[in-house]
């Protein structure tokens, strides 16, 4: 029996040059922008037009690339011990494509897709199903593909959220701190349509809280909030500057809530522009937490969930 893992993601510029490519392909996604095809692609080009700019400064300040695809690389390093099949990474919006990978299934017989999105939206993991389902039946592969949904409630992934926090707070006292989940966004009218995204978020939350408690951690309050709102749609709220400007302790720790690898929006837009923000309100501890990356604990979810994957399917298979 011979099997492959894929981890499924948005992805994130290698190199400068690609960050056009990232955003026409993202905003060219019908699961992004919902306009009939031809009217989508002059959208995604003027969008790109407008914000490749800041973009590339914005890449250009985390050396060129998007942290994305090198910390992706560092966990498939660490899941190779302890898995018995080959791992490969597959992006949205960027290389590695579905379509740069699939060839290499041509003699596997099982392909498990782990979508490095916790929570299902139909903007990520649906997104990302599609096109990789669609791209396995365009080579004609034969392998039997098992998914996976959603898993914000796994006890390793929790686990691995403590384990970040507890780090970022250091030897210092939970309770001079305030915590806030920080998530990012979607358009309201996404959320009103059915996606289950934010009540996913709302219960990783919920379970992030329980969990923190149980590990003995206790801040003087944590909120959630929402990050990376663009264009003139209402987005879910709180927005993340509101939330700021609201807290009563001016020290905050701020967790990437929606991502599991780190990536611009960790890496700069918490890291920096929000800083900036956090600054001008006078904050005086302003603390953004890793995502799980390569953390052990993480490594451990990532394995157990490809392991609980090869059960279920026996178990159908018996049944």
């Amino acid at each position: 029996m011979k099997r492959a893992v894929v981890l499924l993601n948005m992805g994130g510029p290698n190199n400068l040059e690609e960050v056009e490519v990232f955003l026409n392909n993202m905003f060219n996604d019908k699961r992004i922008i919902s306009a009939p095809k031809p009217i989508r692609m002059v959208i995604a080009k003027l969008i790109t037009w407008q914000r490749k700019k800041e973009a590339k400064s914005n890449y250009a300040a985390l050396g060129g690339k998007s942290p994305l695809v090198g910390y992706t690389q560092k966990l498939i390093s660490k899941l190779e011990k302890h898995i018995d099949a080959s791992i490969h990474m597959v992006m949205r919006y960027t290389p590695p494509f579905a379509s740069d990978t699939v060839e290499k299934f041509k003699d596997v017989d099982e392909i498990y897709a782990i979508p490095l999105y916790p929570h299902y939206s139909s903007t990520t993991t649906l997104s990302s199903m599609e096109d990789f389902d669609e791209n396995i039946k365009k080579m004609g592969i034969k392998a039997k593909v098992i998914t996976l949904e959603h898993y914000y409630k796994h006890p390793d992934y929790l686990a691995a959220i403590v384990e970040r926090i507890k780090e970022t707070i250091g030897d210092d006292n939970p309770q001079d701190f305030e915590l806030v989940f920080s998530a990012h966004g979607l358009p309201k009218k996404i959320i009103e349509q059915g996606d289950d995204y934010q009540r996913h978020i709302k219960y990783n939350v919920f379970y992030a809280r329980r969990a923190l408690q149980q590990a003995g951690i206790d801040f003087h309050n944590t909120h959630l909030a929402y990050q990376s709102r663009l264009g003139p749609l209402e987005w879910i709220r709180p927005y993340l500057d509101d939330k700021l400007k609201s807290l009563k302790k001016k020290k905050v720790i701020i967790y990437p809530i929606a991502f599991t690898i780190d990536n611009s929006e960790t890496e700069f837009e918490l890291e920096v522009e929000y800083r900036e923000i956090a600054e001008e309100l006078d904050f005086e501890e302003y603390r953004v937490a890793k995502a799980p990356n390569d953390h052990p604990a993480f490594v451990k979810c990532i394995t157990n969930l490809y392991e609980s994957m090869k059960t279920q399917k026996s178990m159908k298979k018996t049944a």
